[in-house]
């Protein structure tokens, strides 16, 4: 059996909110994706993963809101992914 390796990189991991998303999340989703960016950003740089810090994992690191772009209203994608943080946190309760 031949097994291919892909490679993964720090955007395959991530989501992105846009303010208006961002003011949508509690503190407890926001405090859970803080934690798993970090996590995520910090596995990647153990395996080797080599490239500049990403802005989003500075603005965390600071303290400070990590939504990008304008205020559009969220697309399915990160709506989705806003739904996967809300059913987490939800069952962490």
């Amino acid at each position: 059996m031949t097994m291919l390796q892909d490679s993964v990189s720090f955007e395959d991991l991530s989501i992105n909110f846009t303010q208006k998303e961002w003011q949508l999340l509690d503190a407890c989703q926001k405090d859970l994706y803080r934690d798993v960016m970090l996590e995520n950003y910090s596995s990647l740089v153990s395996l080797g993963y080599e490239v500049t810090k990403p802005d989003v994992i500075f603005k965390l690191e600071q303290g400070r809101e990590p939504w990008t772009g304008g205020g559009a209203l969220p697309s399915s994608g990160s709506l989705e992914s806003w739904d996967y943080l809300v059913c987490l946190c939800n069952f962490s309760n």
